[in-house]
């Protein structure tokens, strides 16, 4: 059965009649479906349910490959599953809890949030052939706390919804990863999330996990937005991968709990913010943007943040609703839709415009590469928001190609 037959034999079928195909392979631009947000849904189901699918049946290792740097397949397997869960329901989670509960959409969302607690209960039991293997290995720390994330962004549906011993198990997973000593870069915010997950969850918690993660950081911040990964600054996408997201949803869970730290998030607010008002610029008219920096095969996840931002109604005055839903659109479709992402079975490759092997670093393999499904994080939007339902607009970089006369763009001071 064909990638796309699967899907969407997978799907309510009001709602796959409603889903079209609506970019060509290697197309710069989205062909319109008949909304914007099918377009997107589409987008998101044929990245997600093959994960969401093989673990909610407990076959995710006996099914999903395993990609990765030449040397590097044998390691991978002990965190590659939980790399494609965690990072899968991190971007998933805000439509899982704030989707539709009626019509196509949301018989396709009720689905969607049983089969994520039924495969969310295959990966934490340790008599599960897809048991997460949490704390084995010092990537793990990483991929708990995107599923940290994930429960901190859909609360319902990833905490008071799960079956006690399943929360249990939840629990005991993310406290086992407190083995592992992060490196001093972006990896505190990892130990830092999984520490607000547990205090969300009803656990006992190491405040000082977060607040060693949040002085750091604080410390590391370098000025228009953007924080260091560690004490030095890299030209890349980490700041959008993980920085700005992460001090958000922590400052949020617990933020809080010392006073220091709720004094930190109205800074980081604004810092976010810039961020995004910068992202939003860098992707340029034919839904591009600059491949510079590592993990690159994250693909539309490079936009994280800028998508985070856009969900919490806080992106800058000068960048509209409107603009961001038709940029991301062109980012997924640049970098979904080229021949090649995909393998015969729906299962992502490492690249980013396609099948590109030489770009995924030693510590990337196949489940890395859901990061991708951080950009759908807009569908948690109603239909009614702006976001959906204002005409398309042109982003920033097809105005100003275009000859459209623009203000001066500035830095922050903060």
């Amino acid at each position: 059965m064909r990638r796309r037959d699967l899907l969407k034999s997978a799907l309510p079928s009001a709602l796959a009649a409603a889903l079209p195909l609506t970019a060509r392979a290697g197309a710069t631009e989205p062909v319109k479906a008949r909304s914007d947000r099918e377009f997107w849904l589409e987008q998101m189901q044929r990245v997600a349910h093959p994960v969401l699918d093989a673990l909610s049946r407990r076959k995710l290792k006996a099914l999903m490959p395993v990609e990765a740097a030449r040397g590097e397949e044998a390691s991978r397997k002990h965190t590659t599953y939980l790399e494609a869960f965690g990072r899968t329901v991190s971007g998933l989670a805000p439509w899982l809890e704030h989707g539709p509960a009626v019509g196509a959409e949301g018989a396709m969302r009720k689905q969607y949030a049983a089969m994520t607690q039924q495969a969310l209960a295959a990966g934490v039991d340790p008599s599960s052939p897809d048991y997460f293997e949490f704390g084995g290995n010092a990537q793990t720390v990483v991929d708990a706390a995107f599923l940290a994330l994930g429960v901190l962004r859909a609360p319902q549906v990833l905490n008071a919804g799960l079956d006690a011993k399943v929360r249990g198990q939840l629990c005991d997973g993310l406290r086992a990863t407190r083995v592992i000593l992060p490196p001093f870069s972006n990896w505190l915010l990892f130990s830092a999330a999984v520490e607000a997950a547990l205090c969300v969850l009803g656990e006992p918690w190491d405040k000082s996990r977060v607040e060693y993660a949040l002085r750091e950081h604080m410390s590391w911040y370098v000025g228009d937005g953007v924080y260091g990964d560690g004490p030095h600054f890299h030209f890349d996408y980490y700041n959008s991968f993980v920085i700005h997201p992460f001090l958000l949803a922590v400052l949020d869970a617990v933020g809080d709990k010392e006073p220091a730290w709720k004094a930190m998030l109205p800074d980081e607010q604004a810092r976010a913010a810039r961020y995004a008002h910068t992202l939003e610029r860098m992707i340029a008219p034919d839904g591009s943007y600059p491949a510079v920096g590592r993990s690159l095969t994250y693909r539309c996840g490079a936009f994280h943040a800028l998508a985070d931002v856009t969900l919490r109604k806080a992106l800058p005055e000068d960048v509209r609703p409107e603009q961001v839903r038709c940029a991301l659109a062109a980012v997924m479709a640049r970098t979904l839709d080229a021949a090649g992402t995909f393998d015969e079975a729906g299962w992502l490759r490492i690249g980013l415009a396609g099948h590109q092997p030489s770009l995924g670093e030693s510590y990337i393999s196949t489940g890395s590469l859901y990061l991708c499904t951080n950009a759908f994080l807009p569908l948690g939007l109603p239909a009614e928001d702006r976001f959906w339902s204002g005409a398309d607009l042109p982003w920033t970089s097809k105005k100003v190609w275009s000859g459209e006369d623009l203000a001066t763009d500035h830095a922050i001071s903060g």
